[in-house]
C-alpha cells in the first residue's frame, strides 16, 4: 500500500465525490491493524486466497 500525508489537502480530492464504499476503503486503508493484517498476508503469500476470517473481521467481501 503507498504511503500518503493524511495532512495534505490534495490527499483527500479524489474522495470528495466519492460513494459510501470509496470512503469505507479509504477508512479501512488507513486502519494500522488492517494494514497488519494485509501486509501478513503478503508476507505468507496468500493475498489471492483470502480467509473466510479475514473477510469476516474486516467486513469484506468480494464480487466474482
Amino acid at each position: 500500500m503507498p504511503e500518503f500525508d493524511w495532512r495534505a489537502p490534495e490527499s483527500y480530492k479524489r474522495v470528495q465525490d466519492a460513494d459510501i464504499t470509496a470512503i469505507a476503503w479509504e477508512y479501512l486503508r488507513r486502519n494500522p491493524d488492517y494494514r497488519r493484517d494485509y501486509g501478513e498476508m503478503l508476507r505468507v503469500g496468500s493475498v489471492h486466497n483470502v480467509t473466510a476470517g479475514f473477510r469476516r473481521r474486516w467486513g469484506l467481501c468480494f464480487r466474482s
